[in-house]
C-alpha cells in the first residue's frame, strides 16, 4: 500500500506548483549546470569544459572542487595556478552561502537519491540500517589518506558525480553500475543512507557550511499542527527538531551544518511554518 503523500494538504492549501516551487527550482539549477558540461560532448556547444571536480566556464572562470584539491595536494600534485583560483572561488562562495547547497542545489546524484526516497514512500517502505553520520567523515579522511598512499587521486576513479555525467555523454557502461548501485542501496538497504551517511564530497562541503548566510527559519513554529510532513521530506530530519520545537535554542533558525537549504520543508507546509532567509533573522511571526 502506498503511503499518504507528504504534501497532500500543501497542495489542497497553496495548489501543486507552490507546494513543488523549491523542489522545481533545484531540478532546474541540476539541471542547467548539467546541460553546461553536457552541451560540448554532446553539440559541440563548449559551456563549461571539465566536470565538477574541476571546470573552465566559458574558457574564463576556473572552478575546483575543494575536496579534488585536497586529493591533488595528498597525492604530492602540484596543483596548476588555475586550480588554486578555482579553489579559492569555490570556497569563498560556499564558505558565504553555505556548503551544503552544493549537495541540493548542484549534485545531479541529488535527483537520484531524492528518487529512491520517493520510491520508498510510495511503496511505503520502513526499516534499513543506515551507518553513522560521521561515517561520510571517517571515509573523507580514508579517502585522503589513500590518496597520500598511492599518489594517485583514488576517489575519482569511482566519484558517483563524474560516473552520471560520463554515463549520460557515452551511454551504457560501468558508471551505471554505480550510479544504480547507489539507488538500490538508499531504495532498498538504507533511506537517504548515501547522501546522508558516506558521501566524502557532502562531508567536505559540510565543514565548509557553519559560517553559511542562507538559512531556513521556522519563523512561524507556533503555527505548526504537528503533521510531520516536514520530517518526512526532509533529507536531514534531525535539523528540524531544535528550531521548530526550540529544543537546545530559542531561536527558530535551523544552523545545523547537515542542512542542505533544499526547501522541501517550505513547499510541503501547509501552515508556511518554514522560510529560506539570513542567519541574522531569528526573529518569529
Amino acid at each position: 500500500m502506498s503511503a499518504r503523500h507528504p504534501a497532500a494538504e500543501a497542495i489542497a492549501t497553496r495548489g501543486w506548483l507552490r507546494a513543488h516551487r523549491w523542489l522545481l527550482l533545484r531540478r532546474a539549477s541540476q539541471l542547467a549546470i548539467l546541460a553546461a558540461f553536457l552541451s560540448g560532448p554532446l553539440f559541440g556547444l563548449w559551456i563549461s569544459k571539465g566536470n565538477l571536480a574541476s571546470s573552465l566556464t566559458l574558457d574564463l572562470l576556473p572552478l575546483t572542487d575543494p575536496f579534488a584539491f585536497l586529493q591533488m595536494l595528498a597525492s604530492g600534485h602540484r596543483p596548476a595556478a588555475a586550480a588554486v583560483t578555482g579553489v579559492l572561488i569555490v570556497t569563498a562562495f560556499y564558505l558565504l552561502a553555505g556548503g551544503r547547497l552544493f549537495c541540493a542545489w548542484v549534485c545531479p546524484m541529488n535527483a537520484v537519491t531524492d528518487a529512491a526516497a520517493w520510491l520508498r514512500r510510495r511503496l511505503g517502505l520502513k526499516g534499513g540500517r543506515s551507518p553513522h553520520p560521521a561515517t561520510r567523515y571517517w571515509l573523507l579522511g580514508a579517502v585522503l589518506i589513500a590518496t597520500a598512499l598511492t599518489g594517485l587521486q583514488v576517489w575519482e576513479w569511482v566519484n558517483p558525480v563524474s560516473m552520471l555525467q560520463r554515463g549520460l555523454i557515452f551511454g551504457a557502461g560501468s558508471a551505471w553500475l554505480i550510479v544504480g548501485g547507489l539507488f538500490v542501496y538508499d531504495f532498498a538497504m538504507a533511506g537517504r543512507g548515501w547522501c546522508s551517511h558516506l558521501c566524502p564530497v557532502g562531508a567536505c562541503y559540510a565543514l565548509l557550511d557553519r559560517p553559511g548566510l542562507l538559512r531556513i527559519s521556522a519563523h512561524a513554529r507556533r503555527d505548526c499542527d504537528d503533521c510531520m510532513d516536514c520530517f518526512t521530506v526532509c533529507p536531514e530530519p534531525q535539523v528540524i527538531r531544535p528550531a521548530l520545537k526550540a529544543v537546545g535554542q530559542r531561536h527558530p533558525l535551523i544552523l545545523a551544518s547537515a542542512c542542505t537549504r533544499c526547501g522541501r520543508c517550505i513547499d510541503v507546509c501547509s501552515k508556511d511554518v518554514f522560510r529560506l532567509g539570513s542567519r541574522f533573522n531569528r526573529s518569529e511571526k
